[in-house]
């Protein structure tokens, strides 16, 4: 199995960026797919970004489309999600998710690894 540690979260202002970093640790991080959910006070946990094994395909929340942008390094073991013009509405806990099956890229039940989580805070 994988072990996942986020990283990178903190207070920025609107319209400012922050990028976080998963470290993975374990089975071979090439043969899961990764995604970045978030879960603000109160609400449910939603799906954020995706990214396939090799990193070709890619696929984000609408609202989040052309701010945020998920990628990943094999080699390092990591995988990243870089967050600019950030809002209010961003503000949540960030986590990193892995699988090593195969399922939906946006259901937080699909994947059976899973990070700590990371705080991001977006001012007004």
């Amino acid at each position: 199995q994988v072990q996942l540690v986020e990283s990178g979260g903190g207070l920025v202002q609107a319209g400012g960026s922050l990028r976080l970093s998963c470290a993975a640790s374990g089975r071979a991080f090439n043969s899961y797919r990764v995604a970045w959910f978030r879960q603000a006070p109160g609400k449910e946990r939603e799906f954020v970004a995706y990214i396939t094994r090799s990193g070709g395909v890619t696929y984000y929340l609408n609202s989040v489309k052309g701010r945020f942008t998920i990628s990943r390094d094999n080699g390092k073991n990591m995988a990243y999600l870089q967050m600019n013009s950030l809002k209010p509405e961003d503000t949540a806990v960030y986590y990193c998710a892995g699988s090593s099956t195969y399922g939906s890229e946006t259901s937080r039940h699909s994947y059976e690894f899973w990070g700590q989580g990371t705080q991001v805070t977006v001012s007004s």
